[in-house]
């Protein structure tokens, strides 16, 4: 298409039809919404259990590494980390060999929360398992992962 094209419905059709991003913008707002519904009882939104779950780690995650991990900003981490902090949910601590550096820790009511809210994302899980089948589930991830990196 050339430059300075008129827009037209057809292209925008087209667009919506095949554009990579829209499709998947779309299937993460409707997933997303189904983690949602599930962990409400729990208070925290499928992202901040993600986020909450990335902490569970053998070595407590710096926010640099969560970043990359989540393929976003720091700044962007650390201001969804506040509200969890401000629960008291997690905590941040200096690294031990260079002080600079912030670790972030899940606290015990973390923990606590992330346990009760583990059997609700699993039934999600589950019902979107279900919905792909077996051979869906595979070419989902693949092409996530293949689009990922």
């Amino acid at each position: 298409m050339a430059s300075g094209a008129e827009m037209t419905s057809t292209i925008a059709a087209s667009v919506e039809q095949t554009c990579f991003s829209f499709a998947a913008q779309r299937a993460a707002r409707a997933i997303g919404r189904r983690y949602d519904a599930a962990l409400r009882p729990t208070g925290l939104s499928n992202w901040q259990f993600t986020l909450l779950m990335m902490l569970i780690r053998d070595e407590a995650p710096t926010i640099g590494t969560l970043a990359h991990n989540l393929a976003m900003d720091r700044t962007t981490v650390t201001a969804n980390l506040k509200p969890l902090e401000n629960r008291g949910l997690l905590a941040t601590q200096p690294d031990a060999e260079d002080r600079r550096v912030r670790r972030v820790i899940p606290t015990d009511e973390g923990r606590a929360l992330l346990s009760r809210a583990y059997p609700l994302w699993e039934k999600a899980q589950e019902a979107c398992a279900g919905q792909l089948g077996k051979a869906g589930q595979k070419a989902f991830r693949s092409a996530v992962d293949t689009l990922s990196t």
